[in-house]
């Protein structure tokens, strides 16, 4: 190659001027820097692409987020051309899972399953979350939302919400927990909620992801819990537990006999959660736009929709700006009732 390139140039300088050769080593050396760039950013593309994908799940297997994670596993991949793998890192609402995805590769190989409790709420709730979404994270898509329920043991004597008031009234005196997947979540706000609301003394009992804290709600170690619709709906449908309430603007197709918490008398929990997957800021503006659709196509499909919908998810795609609007939007109307709960920072 060299020495066919020195002969080609030899040529060359027999038949232009010293000006015609001056321009023509210029031009040369400026194509030679484009193709440089671009040779470069072609080799970083395909080592990134021939790299498996994970996504991270801050919640334990059996749960309802890793369940949806790996619905979407196989669509994904068939769709990337990748091999897409599914990695739990439970812990502390997703907070785990998030601080691994900031120091991650921003190269496409490493992403981030969650909903909104790590994404809107966490950050306002722990005083060094270790991440800030709008500086460390880019919205790779949206996919569903949810509503968050309220849901008793078949073993507990309550089959309505108003049944379980008068329980802990009655029975309890006054005083009951409640289990929660997570601390300083969603679901222990409307704790505080129904706390004030109906003046008892209720008690979130956090734990580490909905798994462990069906298990506790099916032998009724723990009375009564609160978890998204998916996590619950499967054991409702078996009779294992009874679904007293749900949030939402409008009742349930899974659970059309379950009122929402505004039928009851409670007001301002109508805004739905929702579901999304991130990437580490500064992923390749082509992957984004590569994932974005495949994920669009694969919630979708038309087996990939019922099962999604047939665990209580409302489908909903999101282009990576949707998602942070939606974002945005369900952190302002946390902030205003994490604030009013003079919650503190931890």
């Amino acid at each position: 190659m060299a020495v066919y390139g020195f002969f080609c140039f030899s040529l060359l300088e027999k038949f232009v001027t010293h000006a015609s050769r001056r321009r023509f080593l210029a031009q040369t050396a400026q194509q030679a820097a484009v193709l440089a760039v671009a040779s470069g950013a072609g080799w970083r593309w395909s080592w990134a692409a021939d790299k498996p994908i994970r996504i991270l799940v801050g919640f334990p297997p059996g749960g309802g987020t890793d369940v949806i994670a790996r619905l979407l596993q196989e669509p994904l991949s068939q769709r990337l051309g990748r091999t897409v793998m599914i990695e739990n890192k439970p812990g502390a609402g997703g907070q785990i899972a998030a601080q691994l995805l900031k120091t991650s590769p921003a190269d496409g190989s490493t992403l981030f399953l969650t909903h909104d409790h790590t994404i809107s709420i966490l950050p306002q709730v722990v005083r060094h979350a270790g991440f800030v979404p709008g500086l460390d994270f880019e919205p790779m898509g949206g996919f569903a939302s949810f509503v968050n329920t309220f849901a008793v043991s078949a073993l507990h004597p309550a089959k309505t919400f108003e049944e379980y008031l008068a329980w802990v009234r009655k029975d309890a005196g006054g005083r009951s927990a409640i289990g929660i997947p997570a601390p300083a979540s969603t679901p222990e706000f409307l704790v505080k909620q129904l706390a004030s609301r109906y003046q008892l003394d209720l008690i979130s009992a956090p734990y580490k992801g909905s798994a462990p804290m069906i298990a506790d709600l099916l032998g009724r170690q723990i009375e009564a819990g609160i978890g998204s619709v998916q996590d619950f709906v499967h054991y409702h449908k078996q009779g294992k537990l009874r679904v007293l309430a749900v949030l939402g603007d409008k009742r349930q197709p899974l659970l059309p006999a379950v009122p929402t918490f505004s039928e009851l008398g409670m007001q301002g929990l109508e805004d739905m959660p929702y579901y999304g997957i991130y990437a580490p800021k500064g992923v390749p503006a082509r992957f984004t736009q590569r994932f974005a659709q495949a994920l669009a196509e694969s919630v979708q499909e038309p087996v990939i929709r019922k099962q999604l919908e047939e665990i209580g998810l409302v489908v909903e795609p999101m282009t990576p700006q949707q998602l942070h609007q939606r974002e945005q939007a369900y952190s302002g109307v946390w902030q205003r009732i994490i604030q009013s709960s003079g919650f503190q920072p931890q």
